[in-house]
């Protein structure tokens, strides 16, 4: 297919896992951004097979998700979870398929692109049909903090995230409306999904503990970070906590620059840098926080100021919709900028 046809047709795109939470996003930003398009097909397991979704005034029904169902697909567009991607992605890509998957399948292969578009979005010129997207709270975190690193490089990242329920799906989106009602009745909370009550509650823990203490999202802020950025020496810890949120991941970063960095020349760095909105005054209650992100596509920072336990240190607040900028935007995101190099269909 000549880049010609694809922008006068569009393109043959699928989303594997469409049922999903991530996967409603992807039908209703590619609707929101006009995204071009000459069929969409709607993919799923054999439970969702059947079901019915509204795109642009129709109705498409969902087929489940096997090897043929690739056969006339320039995109794919995956959100299905691991299992489902590494099964399926790779039987794509061989039949010359683009796959952008938003699992942690292919995240930490060698040969594999995990981009965020305003940071690295050359990396997904060498892909091999495959292309990661990254975890949310790490997409959100970098994009805020690229921009500065390319000023002043960054050595050193402690971050803290609150990050919502709707990162583990719209079940534990239920489970906290449930728990929230069982709390305010005054009868007792039988844990679900999470280890703990989420409701009224913060929770530590998010994936699998390692041996060191970290949990496995934190090791992956680090891992990812240092991937994206292209900076294999920044250090980073990371503590992430679940909190009762719906929507919008929240991080507190401390950022250790190779020299002091006014928090003056920062902002005005961040005001101008891609996919960043800067909502920073204190005077007048004004910063980012969780509710007022949710539905949008920017990476909102504020709070920004000198980190007073170290001279070459900038302490931050980063929110994102992480189901929209942690998801399905960015990878719709990297087709679109693949789209206007010439990258797709070749």
């Amino acid at each position: 297919m000549s880049q010609r046809e694809i922008d006068l047709n569009g393109l043959r795109v699928a989303i594997v896992g469409a049922t999903g939470m991530v996967g409603q996003e992807f039908v209703k930003i590619l609707t929101q951004r006009n995204f071009p398009l000459k069929s969409l097909t709607l993919l799923a397991s054999d439970r969702s097979a059947g079901k019915k979704v509204m795109f642009k005034g129709e109705e498409i029904e969902v087929k489940e998700t096997s090897p043929d169902s690739f056969n006339d697909i320039d995109l794919a567009l995956f959100s299905a979870g691991a299992d489902i991607s590494r099964h399926f992605s790779p039987i794509a890509a061989q039949k010359g398929v683009v796959v952008i998957d938003n699992s942690a399948a292919f995240r930490y292969e060698a040969d594999v692109p995990l981009v965020v578009p305003e940071v690295n979005i050359e990396d997904a010129k060498n892909h091999k049909g495959i292309i990661a997207n990254p975890n949310c709270s790490t997409i959100q975190m970098v994009t805020a903090l690229y921009p500065l690193h390319k000023v002043n490089p960054i050595k050193r990242i402690v971050v803290s995230t609150y990050q919502a329920v709707s990162g583990t799906g719209s079940a534990a989106m239920e489970v906290l409306t449930a728990q929230a009602k069982t709390v305010l009745a005054g009868e007792p909370v039988t844990p679900h999904i999470y280890p703990h009550q989420i409701a009224f509650n913060l929770i530590p823990e998010i994936d699998v503990f390692f041996d060191t203490g970290y949990t496995k999202e934190e090791w992956k802020m680090l891992v990812e970070t240092r991937k994206i950025m292209h900076a294999p020496a920044i250090a980073l810890s990371a503590t992430c906590v679940r909190v009762p949120v719906y929507i919008g991941h929240s991080e507190a970063v401390n950022v250790e620059f190779e020299r002091p960095f006014p928090p003056t020349e920062a902002r005005a760095i961040l005001v101008q840098a891609p996919g960043v909105r800067v909502l920073d005054d204190p005077t007048v209650n004004l910063y980012p926080h969780p509710w007022m992100a949710a539905g949008t596509d920017e990476t909102f920072v504020g709070r920004i100021r000198e980190d007073s336990s170290h001279p070459g240190g900038l302490v931050m607040w980063i929110v994102a919709d992480n189901v929209r900028k942690g998801a399905a935007l960015n990878a719709v995101q990297i087709a679109e900028e693949m789209l206007k190099r010439g990258w797709l269909g070749g």
